[in-house]
């Protein structure tokens, strides 16, 4: 029995059976390159899901990290601390939003930004103000509320009764958007880019259109940026390119590389529907996590480091697309910086875990979007040389996919 074998018996006799792990059980990581168990070395393209965005183990990362874990740790929100402090004003200084709430992950700050509409919109006027609406194929978390708001209805099942007053409609549809939103919608929650659901992108005229909506009805537009936040479209924000600013926006995985972490931003007026008591997190905002995310945000929001997610994406799609010539897999690549979505066509529409187990065999990692796409997020501190690479055992195991299929 090999390393990973022995640890993945281990953690079936003891862990509760809610995912499905892949066969290897990774010990260490330096920036993309990953090694399992075994010792074996993998190319990572899925940066734990949009998580690792300065690469594993990222030296700046770590070093503060270890300094404020000698420091001050955890304090509880009894008190605010310094951290969460510069972190809030960083986060503020570089959005144009004003007021910022820490978790502690992405379902986290989606259940506040939910909540908090909700809590908004008691104060507008006699009428019932609850509905909210959302997207099929959106993904927001895993808590009732969150998932809820999910437009994927296998997340839901067996966890009913569901929170009410929840609707959804089709995806960059204004019309039947418009046709749903009435005085009783509070709130509009959206990713600029489905990550879960496929990789689809918000046209700008939509996303205008979603803004406008809300304004006529005095709704609360919720922008879900966990997975498009923090540099990963080639903007430190997803709104930012699209022209269109949100009520209310979140983020996570990025922020911290790793470390939890989720933050929600929004404005003065509308943060004073979270009084003391209303909303709270025993961990969110920890000097750790805070002192983390700062530095994180710090690289980021670097101009090389934006521009080398542009140039990064545009790289791999390109090669993406010479693969699909030699190997015509794929009905379309899409995405936009380094979250890229690659949609099976027709005839290999069930192949997507073959090419990622395939993938696994050659030494590269790649993520699933929905049943039919196969998706990257990479590190956005990537390299040319990683790239070509990693695309180049990509290409072995799209190449026997393909054979084996013919």
């Amino acid at each position: 029995m090999t390393k990973n074998q022995d640890l993945l018996t281990r953690g079936k006799n003891v862990m509760v059976p809610n995912y499905a792990p892949l066969p290897i059980v990774p010990v260490r990581a330096q920036g993309v390159t990953l090694f399992d168990a075994d010792d074996k070395e993998y190319i990572d393209l899925t940066g734990g899901i949009a998580v690792t965005a300065l690469g594993h183990c990222n030296r700046e990362v770590t070093k503060v990290i270890a300094e404020q874990a000698a420091t001050l740790m955890h304090v509880s929100n009894y008190f605010t601390n310094e951290p969460a402090i510069e972190l809030a004003e960083a986060l503020c200084e570089k959005t144009g939003f004003e007021r910022v709430f820490f978790a502690n992950s992405g379902s986290e700050v989606n259940e506040a930004a939910l909540k908090l509409a909700r809590r908004y919109a008691t104060n507008l006027g006699d009428k019932p103000k609850h509905k909210i609406i959302a997207f099929h194929k959106a993904f927001h978390g895993r808590s009732l509320f969150t998932v809820t708001a999910g437009g994927t209805d296998a997340y839901k099942a067996g966890f009913g009764p569901l929170p009410a007053k929840m609707e959804h409609t089709s995806f960059n549809d204004l019309e039947s958007l418009s046709a749903m939103m009435d005085g009783e919608t509070c709130a509009v929650i959206m990713e600029p880019i489905m990550g879960e659901g496929g990789i689809h992108g918000s046209a700008t005229e939509f996303a205008q259109g979603v803004r406008d909506l809300c304004d006529q009805h005095q709704a609360l537009l919720v922008f879900d940026e966990v997975q498009t936040g923090m540099g990963r479209t080639g903007d430190l924000f997803c709104f930012q390119g699209l022209s269109v600013k949100p009520d209310i926006l979140t983020t996570a995985k990025a922020l911290g590389n790793g470390f939890p972490i989720g933050a929600m931003m929004t404005t003065a007026k509308i943060a004073e529907a979270f009084q003391p008591g209303t909303h709270g997190s025993t961990f969110g905002g920890n000097p750790l996590a805070c002192s983390v995310g700062k530095k994180v945000l710090e690289i980021i929001s670097r101009p090389e480091t934006l521009a080398q997610v542009k140039k990064s994406g545009k790289l791999i799609t390109a090669k993406m697309n010479t693969i699909n010539e030699e190997f015509p897999i794929f009905s379309e690549i899409r995405g936009k910086g380094l979250l890229i979505g690659c949609q099976l066509n027709e005839q290999f529409k069930d192949k997507t875990k073959d090419i990622l187990n395939k993938g696994i065999e050659q030494g590269v990692l790649t993520l699933l979007a929905g049943p039919d796409v196969l998706r990257f997020a990479p590190s956005l501190l990537i390299t040319e040389d990683e790239i070509n690479k990693a695309l180049g055992k990509l290409r072995l195991a799209i190449k026997e996919v393909y054979n084996e299929s013919k």
